[in-house]
């Protein structure tokens, strides 16, 4: 299919746009009246949307039959770097680096315990997309330490349930779709498993 065609490089290209444009529209008090929390929750959001990205991939090419597995990485790669930029729009713009009020903030809060969980899941995650961290880890470790996505994505989405107050649909999609594309790699993996065992024993 023509898209298939798409260099890796374009990934990250568009990718970036939107938090350019955030950023930008942050400066220019283009944002409304509180452009720190709007800033926050988009970069937050495009973090979610890249996550879903890159976890329905498989689903697409086991089920429908389009192969996109060269830009999961990518996608990985730009939901971090969005999840980074969340993450530092609350640590220097809205607390400014408050270290006894941030520390306070994730042991009290629960929304921010559990965001705070994710980034740290996903951080070596980001550390090892890369062929140099494959080839020195192994193809078979580096695929396993890669399958803590599955719990990091549904935390990021209840880190953005229980940060909104009135509860709307969207996070719980959000949540739903992460949980039905997380259930789906495990089903099929155990499907397949069981599989190898039946032909094996054959």
């Amino acid at each position: 299919m023509l898209w298939t065609f798409a260099p890796r490089w374009s990934i990250y290209l568009i990718g970036c746009l939107p938090a350019t444009y955030l950023i930008y529209a942050a400066v220019t008090n283009q944002l409304g009246a509180d452009p720190v929390e709007v800033l926050e929750n988009e970069l937050g959001e495009w973090a979610l949307w890249l996550l879903i990205a890159g976890l329905v991939i498989t689903p697409l090419r086991r089920v429908v039959g389009i192969n996109l597995i060269k830009y999961r990485r990518a996608l990985g790669v730009l939901a971090f770097i969005y999840v980074t930029l969340h993450f530092s729009v609350y640590l220097f713009l809205d607390r400014q680096l408050d270290w006894p009020a941030i520390f306070t903030d994730i042991w009290k809060r629960p929304y921010i315990t559990v965001g705070v969980a994710s980034f740290l899941l996903l951080l070596p995650l980001a550390i090892t997309s890369n062929n140099w961290s494959i080839r020195r880890i192994g193809a078979q470790v580096w695929r396993r330490l890669h399958m803590v996505v599955y719990l990091a994505a549904p935390l990021a989405a209840l880190h953005y349930l229980l940060l909104v107050k009135s509860w709307p649909l969207e996070p719980f999609v959000y949540l739903g779709i992460i949980l039905v594309l997380v259930a789906f790699r495990f089903v099929f993996r155990s499907t397949r498993k069981r599989v190898r065992r039946r032909s094996a024993s054959a």
